[in-house]
């Protein structure tokens, strides 16, 4: 158990930390402070909404949800924010929280993974609760990429350095 627990947690964090904030970031090097706050469409979020958003969700599952921090989320206002919040602020608060999940899942033993827990009023395990972050994290980081790309008419070559049409032996 202890093994597949050690597995679970390192792969949270090779697709949060070296898969999601990674490409976030590279995503934000392409636009300019103006593009972070346009939004598509009166139904599509910006790329600024997206960030405080996944900030919001991630915070309120795993920093308050697993580590038992004070859950002071307002949804409502991830998604009314105009900006400008400068591209700077928005990286240091995804560092910030990155480092907090960090903690946070450096302290969780296979119990707590297992364990129920109530998050946004959903019945959870610890185990949904970390696969609902890494899906939602991914989702939102698509959405982020596909903005820029469609923007800036750009390959934003995440997979740089790999052979992408090998095959499975």
């Amino acid at each position: 158990m202890a093994d597949l627990h050690h597995l679970l947690i390192a792969d949270v964090k090779r697709r949060l930390f070296e898969e999601s904030q990674v490409r976030i970031n590279i995503c934000l090097d392409e636009l300019t402070e103006e593009e972070v706050w346009q939004r598509p469409n009166s139904q599509s979020n910006s790329v600024g909404n997206l960030i405080l958003h996944l900030c919001g969700n991630a915070r309120q599952w795993i920093i308050s949800g697993l580590g038992g921090g004070s859950d002071q989320r307002n949804r409502d206002a991830e998604f009314a924010e105009q900006g400008p919040i400068p591209k700077a602020d928005l990286c240091a608060q995804l560092q910030q929280l990155m480092t907090e999940i960090n903690a946070v899942l450096d302290r969780l033993t296979p119990e707590d993974v297992l364990k129920p827990y109530v998050i946004q009023g959903f019945n959870e395990n610890g185990l949904s609760i970390l696969v609902h972050v890494v899906e939602h994290f991914s989702y939102h980081t698509g959405q982020i990429a596909y903005f820029v790309k469609a923007r800036k008419a750009l390959d934003l070559d995440f997979y740089r350095g790999h052979n992408l049409k090998q095959t499975n032996q």
